[in-house]
């Protein structure tokens, strides 16, 4: 019996170290038994970017449906924005007055400018002149921020009128002013024979009234649109997102099977089908070119950053996983009311595709010679994760000889994108324009290079 039961432990002991040793040896069969594969390695590598302040020459395509009005310091760098606009207004097709207006009861005419927000102190004082403009503006053409006024209206007249004005209209009842929906509105007396030349012309030659394009060229005053001049007055930039020329007359109404005096408004109104054109001046500029411990942007029509990417030292016979650059914000150097806000949205793209029209021709970033980021205010930062398409069609361009003096070198824009929901957690870009609000930040930069970072795979036996 005991024979019997050594007998089994031996047997148990034997199978046990079959089991382990066939545990130990099979993590290497598979080597042992086929060849080597290839492996892949990768490797991250940094190559320096320099960059500097651009200037944008006060001039980027106006394209914008608001318009701008005012003089603003900046109180940190101390440069001065100054813009005044040229707008046309939009006539209704087939407009038309209503037949019950009384005789002779144009009682004003008058323009007004509806304030959406502003930067600054809204009670500045300032001055502005409106002339009417003498030229008509073309639909088909583009038109820049440094436009020059005196090509479209003459003046070295006398203005039509003269408005001295603050944001915060304090002739306006204040529970009035805060009400939910209320805008600040500058109101601008005309002459009032202005009105009552438009209402008599509606009935003589209805026809001027067909469309804006009849109506624009009809003669008629005040029908090819109005520049508003800023005189003086500096503290505050208003965003005017409404205008109108209003007509304002007396009518008969019925009211409770009453006839009944009352008032109403005939109204051309600047919409985007017609011209608006901002003019803007920067000026205090150069000290900020010309200061190399970082790079700026501001808006709108000021600075950019110019980057030059070092592709003649990145390496393209191995594979580039991901190319990335991060530029990361100063904070502001003072704790003022009245800083500007932060660029929102930032636009990379080759300053060759910029020059060549960028913006004209509706481009939009396509994530392979322009791409797009968004300000993290969490970490200070505007991250462009992946490049690698353009640095690989910049690396082509310079083998081919097809290279152009600026081939590496991209700008840094503020711009504003419009998006659409495609689905509920998607959003395609489906417009881009330069950012005409007022925005400014000091990026590292200059004397001190970003970091381009590149991982590599490549390919080992």
């Amino acid at each position: 019996m005991k024979k019997n039961i050594l007998t089994v432990v031996v047997l148990l002991f034997s199978i046990l170290m079959v089991v382990t040793s066939c545990d130990d040896s099979t993590g290497t069969l598979g080597n042992d038994m086929m060849p080597s594969p290839d492996y892949v390695s990768k490797e991250s590598k940094l190559y320096d970017i320099h960059t500097q302040s651009y200037s944008a020459g006060d001039s980027v395509l106006a394209r914008s449906s608001m318009s701008y009005l005012g003089q603003f310091t900046d109180p940190e760098t101390g440069t001065i924005i100054k813009s005044d606009f040229l707008a046309q207004f939009h006539c209704i097709d087939d407009f038309a007055f209503p037949d019950s207006i009384l005789n002779n009861s144009i009682i004003s005419t008058e323009l007004r400018l509806f304030v959406s927000k502003f930067v600054g102190d809204s009670l500045a004082t300032f001055k502005i002149s409106v002339y009417p403009l003498t030229k008509v503006m073309n639909p088909d053409a583009d038109y820049y921020t440094n436009i020059n006024p005196a090509q479209y209206c003459d003046t070295t007249v006398e203005p039509l009128t003269v408005k001295w004005f603050t944001l915060s209209d304090l002739t306006v009842d204040e529970n009035e002013r805060n009400k939910v929906g209320y805008q600040n509105q500058i109101v601008i007396p005309l002459p009032n024979e202005m009105g009552i030349q438009i209402w008599n012309a509606w009935k003589e030659h209805p026809e001027y009234f067909r469309n804006s394009e009849s109506w624009i060229n009809s003669g008629l005053p005040g029908c090819k649109g109005f520049y508003f001049k800023l005189e003086s007055g500096d503290g505050a930039l208003a965003y005017i997102n409404i205008a109108q020329y209003n007509i304002n007359y007396r009518y008969h109404e019925i009211y409770r099977e009453q006839e009944v005096d009352t008032t109403g408004i005939c109204q051309f109104a600047m919409t985007e089908e017609v011209i608006q054109a901002t003019h803007f001046a920067n000026t205090n500029l150069e000290q900020l070119l010309a200061d190399n411990t970082c790079t700026y942007l501001k808006s709108p029509a000021g600075l950019f950053t110019l980057a030059t990417i070092p592709v003649d030292q990145i390496t393209t016979t191995d594979t580039i996983n991901q190319a990335k650059v991060v530029f990361t914000r100063y904070n502001d150097k003072i704790d003022h009311r009245f800083r500007l806000d932060i660029p929102k949205y930032l636009l990379m793209v080759r300053l060759d595709d910029y020059n060549n029209r960028f913006f004209e021709n509706y481009q939009l970033a396509d994530a392979n010679r322009s791409y797009l980021s968004m300000f993290n205010s969490t970490n200070n930062t505007y991250t462009f994760n992946n490049i690698s398409h353009l640095l690989n069609i910049m690396s082509n361009e310079l083998k081919d000889g097809t290279a152009s003096p600026n081939y590496n070198k991209v700008l840094l824009i503020p711009v504003e994108p419009t998006f659409e929901s495609s689905t509920a957690s998607t959003k395609n870009l489906v417009k881009l324009c330069h950012d005409f609000s007022m925005t400014s930040a000091r990026l590292v930069g200059g004397k001190d290079p970003v970091k381009l970072e590149i991982i590599y795979s490549r390919f080992t036996k």
